[in-house]
This record gives structure tokens, C-alpha cells and sequence, in this order.
């Protein structure tokens, strides 16, 4: 892999002295003059300070003034204020200190969700669905999911004592944990889904991304992975790197002469722009690979399937991807906030730029455009109905590395339409409410020990003997009406299969944690179970002969 370097150390510290100033970015790169800017700013600030009718908060103002010039560029240029780049930088470094527990917070009272594999919680034996009652002495009743969070982070090697109220036992269970550096991982799973088909989920591109993906393929290839279905659904990017990365594990690095590039940026300042290159090398060349993707895939999930699809390497399944292809750089502020700049444009191996339009909309009409498509479904080997569906037959073509014509412009377009199984209004009110949560809390306060005793031997067992009972239904039925959720009787029955799947996998989920939740849903995955039988397909896109795969066998 190859890449152009930049340097942009002189740039920053103008960005950050004219944003500390309240100055407008766009000036320092014009031939405006930015004392005068400035001075104009001091000016209204001051005459404000000094003269308003009520008092003012300067740094509120000055943070309003930030997000006004940032609402005069791009959707995706933005400011952060502290907390916020705090909890960005957590996401997208993969890691932070703490116990290592997923935890809610329902009717005043903390749930454990999920412990962290690997975690300290988790080897001190701490389950789902245990209450925390107590942090440190003082009663965790009433917290919020945030405040017990703060509570229960804090520096690597640090302790910090939990009581635990675990149903069907007595007395509280006391813990004294000591902290510890906890990874957020962006794999969600990796599992066998048939005897050499692998799957793995992909949920953001963080800092260890690339690595979690090694970790997970070579895994899989021991359990017998002849073929792979890549999950981006909902991912919304991250690191440009680890996009790049996950790209070159399949992709092969062309010839010295003709080199196969990824992805490559175009900017206003030519230090700037950069081009990414694949090389030669990985073991998953020659596999056989299935990509689902849908409106949340944006940015670093987008470089990923772009660069598949222009190298006619693997086929994209599922609906039009978000369609952001700009790229932001960030600058760490004094105060601890920080500013995400739009510094260039990045374009797929064909040239294709993926950012839709955004001139003359509003944030919120951008962002809801990418979700409110109407897709037909289908064959769209040859991308077809991709100016149908839009409704824009402008779009600039471009051609794959095996000559199908394919747009820009607008996101990715799968090679296959496929969408998810349509709720009724009555479901996805279930689902806005997260009522399916608080139920199955209180189902495994009465049956969750039973049911760890029963299925012990795995999670194989429990999905070829568990099944959600008709009563069980309508328990959960009376304890959503009871939260005030109005339900409709011919739209609850007619989602009767979805219901009954997502109560079975969070019951799977308590006992299995990720691996339990996948495995449960994606039996009820439309856009998934497609994609499955598109594998013949998928390798004769790709020119995968028999021969080929066997390299990889």
C-alpha cells in the first residue's frame, strides 16, 4: 500500500488560532484580510458583552458563532465541544478505562446488558442481567445510564466497589474491581453461518479495526471459511486508513505498472490530496465475498465497497449506501473541544465520487434524503435501475475493472436490491419505545438460571430447542400496553415471526452476548438470507475459477 504524505502541521495552527478566535476558516486561505475579521468579531463580541439587555454566557456565544460559519460549508465540517471529543475519541481509538460492562438503565435501576469479553467484570463473574445497586458505598438507584457510567470509568489500576442484586439470589453479591484498559471493539461477530461460509459484522472503523479483522479471518479460516458475507450495514465510517486496510485484505496490488488503487483524494491545496494502493500478499485474495450494505453505510464503509465493486472483486448486496465521500481531518482545540474540517473529496478506483449533493439543503433534508429512497428491488449486475431509482439520469457513468457501467454521485448502488422486511407501524413503535429490553430483564429474573442449567452445552442446542411460546407473546403484548403502547391486533399478528425472533435473541444474546444476538436474528435477516445464495454469482464477477479458490482453500 502506497500513499502521497502530507504535511499539515502549518495549516492546524492556523485553523486552531482563527477557531479559538471565532475566525472564519474560509478567510485564511483567501485574500481577505484577517485582522480585519477579527477585528469585526471583537467588535460584536464585545458591544454584546457590554450592552446586551440580559447577561451573557462568551462562551456559548462563541460556540453558536463556530457552528454558524461551520453551517455555511459542508454537512460533515463540524465542532465538538469537549465531552463530545472525548467520547469520539474513545469510540474511534478502540479503548478506554473502565470495568467493562454494557449496562441500561430501566425503572431506575442499573441492568448489566452485556460484560465486555475479556474485561474485568467478566472474570469476576459479573452476568446479564445483574442489578447494580450500589457504586462505591452510594446507591446506584435512580442513576442514569450516563452517571453510572462516569461512575464506574476511571484510571487503569484504579478499583472501584459494586453491589450486585442478582435475581433468584440473596444477599447482594460485593465486588471490588480493578479497573482496566477496556477495547471497544468495531467486530461485532465473526461466526460460521454454514459449514464454510463466514460472517462477520463491522460497526465502525476504529483505530484497531484492521487488526480486529485479521484476528477475525484467520479465525474463521480455522473453523473451515471457504466463503465470506462482510456486514457494513449501519456502519458510518471512521478512520480512512483502516478502510483502506480491510479493502487491500482482498484486493490483489495489480501489476508495478498498473497498480490497483483504493481510493484516491482531490482537494483545493494539492499537499492534500493523497492515493491509496493495494498490494499483494494477503491469504484472502481468491475468497469468495458477499458485501451487505444499506443507508447507514457512509464514509469508510462506502471506500470499502466502492473499491469491491469497481474491481469487480466481490458483489454488493442490499440497499444504496449514505453517500458521503468527503473527507474530514481534525484539530484538537485548547479547551479540549475540537474542530472535523472537510479538507478534500475522496473518489472510488473508477473515479466515481460518492457524495451526494447537499447544495441548498438543510442538515436534517440531507441526512433524511439517503433514507428516504424508493428502491425497486432486483438484479442490478448491470446498475440498470440505479437512474430509475434516483430519478437523476445525469449521473456521471463510469466502468467497473470488467466493463459494467456504474454511477457516481450518489452513493453505492448494490449489485443487488434487496431490502429488509417491512414493519408495521405497531412493531416499529415496539422497537422505538425499547420495550423488548425491560421485558426479557424481568423474563430472565424468573427463568434465566433454568435456562443457563439447560442450554450449557451451547448456543446450537438452544437454537434448534428454544422457542418463544404463544404465551410468552402475549405476556409481552400486556406489558407493552401496560407501558402505554398502543398496540394494533392485526399488526402485531402480522409481525408475530419478527416479534418472537427479537425476544429470542435477546434471550440468546443474555446468555452468549453478540455471538447469541447475530446468530438468533440473521435467521430472520431477508437482506442476509439473499445474499447467502448469491455466492455463484459473486464468484463469477469476480472471475474466481475453481482453480483460484482452491489457492485460498
Amino acid at each position: 500500500m502506497t500513499r502521497k504524505r502530507i504535511s499539515l502541521w502549518g495549516a492546524g495552527i492556523l485553523v486552531g488560532t482563527a477557531l479559538a478566535l471565532g475566525l472564519g476558516v474560509g478567510s485564511l486561505f483567501s485574500s481577505d484580510n484577517i485582522f480585519d475579521q477579527l477585528n469585526k468579531y471583537k467588535d460584536v463580541l464585545s458591544l454584546t458583552k457590554k450592552y446586551y439587555v440580559d447577561d451573557v454566557d462568551l462562551e456559548k456565544l462563541n460556540e453558536a458563532a463556530i457552528n454558524g460559519l461551520l453551517s455555511q460549508l459542508d454537512p460533515h465540517s463540524a465542532y465538538l465541544p469537549p465531552r463530545q471529543t472525548q467520547q469520539e475519541a474513545e469510540r474511534f481509538q478502540g479503548s478506554y478505562e473502565g470495568v467493562g460492562l454494557e449496562i441500561i438503565s430501566v425503572n431506575d435501576t442499573i441492568v448489566v446488558s452485556e460484560p465486555m469479553g475479556g474485561g474485568p467484570a467478566v472474570q469476576m463473574g459479573i452476568l446479564a442481567n445483574d442489578r447494580i445497586v450500589k457504586i462505591n458505598d452510594s446507591s446506584a438507584v435512580g442513576l442514569t445510564t450516563t452517571q453510572a457510567s462516569q461512575k464506574l470509568r476511571g484510571p487503569r489500576g484504579t478499583k472501584v466497589a459494586i453491589s450486585i442484586l442478582r435475581p433468584g439470589v440473596s444477599p447482594l453479591i460485593d465486588y471490588e474491581i480493578t479497573r482496566d484498559n477496556i477495547s471497544i471493539t468495531s467486530v461485532d461477530v465473526a461466526l460460521m453461518v454454514k459449514k464454510d461460509v463466514g460472517y462477520i459484522s463491522v460497526n465502525r472503523f476504529s483505530a484497531t479495526t484492521h487488526a480486529e479483522m485479521q484476528t477475525a479471518l484467520h479465525t474463521l479460516q480455522g473453523k473451515g471459511m471457504k466463503r465470506l458475507i462482510l456486514d457494513l450495514r449501519g456502519n458510518p465510517g471512521g478512520y480512512l486508513n483502516e478502510a483502506v486496510q480491510m479493502a487491500d485484505l482482498f484486493l490483489d496490488g495489480g501489476t508495478p505498472d498498473h497498480p490497483k488503487r483504493i481510493v484516491f483524494t482531490k482537494a483545493r491545496l494539492p499537499e492534500l490530496e493523497e492515493t491509496y494502493t493495494a498490494r499483494s500478499g494477503d491469504p484472502y485474495e481468491h475468497l469468495p465475498l458477499i458485501l451487505l450494505i444499506n443507508s447507514g453505510s457512509a464514509s469508510a464503509s462506502e471506500i470499502v465497497s466502492g473499491a469491491i465493486q469497481d474491481w469487480d472483486r466481490g458483489l454488493i448486496v442490499g440497499e444504496t449506501s449514505f453517500g458521503k465521500g468527503l473527507v474530514q481531518r481534525q484539530w484538537d482545540l485548547d479547551d479540549g473541544s475540537a474542530l472535523r474540517l472537510t479538507i478534500a473529496r475522496y473518489y472510488t478506483p473508477s473515479g466515481r465520487l460518492i457524495q451526494r449533493s447537499y447544495t441548498g439543503k438543510g442538515k436534517e433534508e440531507y441526512a433524511e434524503e439517503a433514507f428516504d429512497r424508493n428502491e425497486v428491488e432486483g438484479n442490478n449486475l448491470e446498475h440498470t435501475r440505479d437512474t430509475a431509482n434516483s430519478g437523476d439520469s445525469l449521473k456521471p457513468k463510469f466502468k467497473t475493472d470488467g466493463g459494467r457501467v456504474v454511477y457516481g454521485g450518489g452513493g453505492i448502488t448494490p449489485d443487488y436490491i434487496v431490502k429488509p422486511a417491512e414493519l408495521t407501524e405497531t412493531t416499529k413503535n415496539l422497537l422505538r419505545h425499547d420495550v423488548f429490553f425491560p421485558f426479557i430483564t424481568g423474563y430472565l429474573d424468573r427463568e434465566g438460571a433454568a435456562l443457563r442449567a439447560k442450554y450449557k452445552s451451547g448456543l446450537d442446542e438452544f437454537k434448534s430447542d428454544y422457542h418463544v411460546s404463544d404465551e410468552m407473546i402475549r405476556d409481552f403484548r400486556s406489558f407493552s400496553e401496560k407501558k402505554g403502547i398502543s398496540i394494533d391486533s392485526s399488526s402485531f399478528a402480522k409481525d408475530h415471526d419478527y416479534v418472537a425472533a427479537r425476544l429470542r435473541a435477546y434471550v440468546a444474546r443474555s446468555l452468549w452476548g453478540e455471538e447469541g444476538w447475530f446468530s438468533v436474528l440473521l435467521d430472520m435477516d431477508t437482506q442476509f438470507q439473499k445474499a447467502i445464495t448469491l455466492f455463484p454469482e459473486a464468484q463469477k464477477i469476480a472471475r474466481l475459477d475453481k482453480q483460484q479458490t482452491e489457492k485460498m482453500e
